[in-house]
């Protein structure tokens, strides 16, 4: 497993997740790309803790999606069942498991203080936190063939993932409303929305 992590993890968050998955009894599971999440959480049936994280991920994505994963089990472990999944108890597990790997040996300087920033208060996902989500994105490996919602001109028409039909309006706090074509239906997309611009 410790062999396996090298190829995903930054080198000195290796052992340290090695060690949170070997305590806390995790199956990981490193899978394809999925468009809608980068990893999940489940308690199977005999009681086994099932992690799966996309292999798609850069390796300082793949740390926090992994620790965020643990997060899950660990709140859910300490403080039951019925707690809201990314609530408080969440929020202070991911905190608390994830301060030993904010330093310059786990993470960039550049990172360091945009995940210092995103841990005084954690999302849901690192996604919905634009900020960080951009940022990590400049260590992707793939050459990212795609633009972001905020670079669109205003009014121009993009595709998403799925084949839908949008067009770009007014920024609305920190989201960008935009109408489906096909439907006329007003959505708000994330400013790091990846889309295909089409004119």
């Amino acid at each position: 497993m410790s062999t396996t992590l090298q190829k995903y993890l930054p080198e000195r968050a290796v052992e340290p997740c090695f060690e949170l998955i070997k305590t806390h009894g995790v199956h990981l599971k490193i899978v394809n790309h999925r468009v809608t999440r980068h990893g999940d959480y489940r308690r199977m049936p005999g009681g086994m803790h099932m992690i799966t994280v996309n292999a798609s991920l850069n390796k300082y994505r793949f740390l926090i999606t992994l620790v965020h994963e643990i997060a899950h089990l660990v709140a859910f472990e300490r403080h039951g069942r019925l707690i809201k999944p990314h609530g408080e108890e969440w929020k202070r597990t991911f905190q608390h498991l994830m301060v030993p790997f904010i330093r310059p040996e786990v993470f960039p300087n550049q990172l360091l203080p945009i995940i210092a920033s995103h841990f005084k208060n954690p999302k849901a996902s690192s996604s919905t936190d634009a900020r960080l989500s951009i940022a990590l994105k400049a260590f992707d490996v793939e050459e990212r063939l795609n633009s972001y919602v905020y670079e669109l001109p205003y009014g121009s028409v993009f595709r998403l993932y799925n084949g839908k039909l949008f067009r770009k309006g007014d920024k609305k706090v920190k989201r960008y409303e935009c109408v489906e074509l096909a439907t006329g239906r007003m959505y708000l997309f994330q400013p790091n929305a990846e889309v295909e611009l089409v004119n």
